[in-house]
């Protein structure tokens, strides 16, 4: 969600909601620098993935969503009735508007986290807890910063067994050439608009032992 957005007047962009109790509401974009809200095609587009390999159970599934920025994909997910969506921002106006948003809402499933990325991660998962668990995490990042590389290993301990990761990269993570990261973790699905390749990740299942396996 990160690239620097003006307007001619001066004033923020918005984004809507596009589903859910809160469709057509409007999100507040700040002008801040690095800030790019995911367009409403492609949260369609991911959310209509989710939904799928969710089998429509939105009311079960926890998420967090790094990078929140606009908010616009937590507070989608937040939205199509999502137990509960933990947003992180480091920009302090644009957490400001975050929490504004959530008021607004009465989002009472929604907590909002303020810091440095990185940081909120690993006291997550240094809580040790279950429920630190999430079942779908979004991942949209600064591009050319090297974010993903820092942040992906981490997502895989924060990730519930069957759960999700949303990426968005400037690069597509499919093919040949991958970053040494993706070793990891499966493409369940894949696109591209624009200049922006948006992927939905799982980790890869580690093959079972069967009973006529040798151990070495």
């Amino acid at each position: 969600m990160r690239q620097s957005i003006k307007t001619a007047a001066g004033q923020p962009h918005q984004v809507r909601i596009i589903g859910g109790q809160w469709k057509r509401t409007p999100l507040p974009v700040l002008t801040a620098e690095g800030l790019r809200p995911t367009t409403d095609r492609v949260r369609e587009t991911v959310f209509n993935w989710l939904t799928h390999l969710s089998g429509n159970g939105w009311a079960r599934l926890r998420c967090l969503d790094l990078f929140a920025g606009s908010g616009a994909l937590g507070f989608e997910a937040a939205s199509r009735g999502a137990a509960a969506v933990t947003l992180i921002e480091n920009h302090p106006a644009v957490l400001r508007h975050l929490t504004r948003a959530k008021d607004k809402l009465s989002a009472h499933q929604v907590h909002v986290l303020g810091g440095d990325v990185l940081v909120n991660v690993r006291q997550l998962i240094a809580s040790g807890e279950n429920t630190a668990l999430f079942d779908v995490i979004f991942v949209d990042p600064p591009y050319h910063m090297g974010w993903l590389e820092k942040i992906m290993p981490l997502c895989g301990q924060l990730l519930s067994e069957n759960g999700l990761v949303y990426v968005e990269a400037e690069l597509p993570l499919t093919g040949e050439l991958l970053p040494p990261w993706m070793v990891e973790w499966d493409v369940v699905r894949a696109d591209k608009a624009g200049m922006v390749f948006y992927h939905v990740l799982q980790r890869k299942k580690m093959p079972e032992m069967g009973h006529n396996a040798r151990s070495v």
